[in-house]
């Protein structure tokens, strides 16, 4: 009997089919998707399945026994002076042997925006503690929180404002002032989050996985900021508002073949503003691991397209090498101000170390949760 026929046979009654997942997250982004077309106006970004802890602390373990990421984005060139965001993250499980009812996890993450002309500067640092129950031996639900502290800054000095104008040389005149006052031009102020993870994967039960029979999802919902607090430099008492988010991602392989698909949707709410991104790559397995020796390396490429509602298309690319990833993506701008941005938006790469090797041969001896 071939392997495939073996995976196909030995499934148990809590294996879920391919169709069944890409059904469920149709669904689950659909259910959240009957708002009205505002737009977020946070700093995000658009490869957002490679920023986990960005989208919810319980994602902290709930796929990887170890994971690394390094983001950078830069939008704007084209209009103005850009923005740049950096982002770094660190996750991983804490157990030594298979756990029987579940484990913990914990994550580390940096975030840097550098906004403008105003050189408005925001770094924030976070500290994400999980859990995650083992419901069987393909499903996990997890619950995660998150705090940390936040640093913003801006340069007064940078400011252009139409008081500068001058009416009688009818030119800009950099020595008048500004007619802006400010309260600080720093504040600081403690942060966190909290967020919870449903998380399935058939590579992880009884199933003896072939290379083309991968299938993982997860769905979770998160909120930022319930503490609200003071943002503003003029010290005028406006409060951050709270962030609502909910999220959705799968590999879906296609029996007998090198072919996958990667669907993802994220829903984000935050006081008026709001964002809506769904879309999918199409993975295409190049090779898999050695199953004895581990000489040849495991590879897979995606490409594909996710579209962020009433404001740009992002084209992105994902190569992955072993336990490496790299991922790069641009935004076609499609907002109001594609007359100004010609179309353009911003690019980002993304650089991820995962433990174990997502290539290599699994079945149930080899599982560790």
């Amino acid at each position: 009997m071939s392997p495939q026929k073996r995976t196909i046979q030995g499934q148990t009654k809590n294996a879920m089919p391919a169709y069944k997942a890409l059904a469920l997250l149709i669904l689950g982004a659909g259910c959240f998707f009957q708002s009205t077309g505002l737009k977020a106006q946070d700093t995000h970004f658009s490869q957002f399945y490679m920023s986990p802890l960005s989208q919810n602390p319980a994602m902290a373990g709930a796929i990887y026994d170890m994971e690394a990421l390094v983001n950078y984005r830069n939008q704007w060139s084209s209009v103005a002076t850009p923005y740049s965001t950096m982002a770094a993250s660190y996750d991983m499980r804490f157990y030594k042997k298979k756990p029987k009812k579940g484990f913990w996890a914990g994550g580390l993450s940096f975030y840097n925006d550098k906004a403008g002309d105003l050189q408005i500067s925001t770094t924030q640092i976070n500290l994400t503690a999980a859990y995650h129950v083992k419901l069987n031996d393909y499903n996990t639900l997890g619950a995660g929180l998150q705090g940390g502290y936040v640093w913003r800054s801006m340069n007064p000095g940078a400011i252009k404002a139409g008081d500068q104008y001058n009416t009688s040389t009818m030119s800009y005149d950099p020595s008048l002032p500004t007619g802006e006052t400010f309260a600080n031009q720093a504040i600081s102020y403690p942060d966190c989050g909290a967020g919870v993870v449903w998380a399935y994967n058939n590579t992880k039960g009884a199933i003896k996985v072939t290379d083309n029979h991968e299938l993982k999802i997860n769905i979770g919902a998160s909120i930022f900021h319930p503490n609200q607090p003071a943002y503003s430099f003029y010290n005028d008492g406006e409060k951050l508002y709270m962030k609502y988010v909910v999220h959705g991602n799968a590999l879906i392989t296609i029996p007998n073949t090198n072919v996958g698909l990667v669907p993802g949707f994220m829903y984000y709410r935050q006081g008026p503003a709001q964002e809506i991104y769904i879309g999918t790559l199409v993975r295409y397995k190049l090779k898999q691991d050695s199953k004895y020796t581990g000489i040849n390396k495991g590879a897979a490429i995606s490409l594909g397209a996710f579209y962020r509602a009433g404001d740009a298309t992002a084209v992105a690319m994902l190569l992955e090498i072993a336990n490496y990833a790299i991922g790069i993506s641009y935004d076609v701008n499609s907002s109001d101000l594609r007359t100004a941005s010609q179309y353009k938006g911003g690019y980002e790469i993304t650089l991820r170390f995962v433990n174990p090797n997502p290539f290599l041969y699994q079945n149930s001896a080899q599982s560790r949760f």
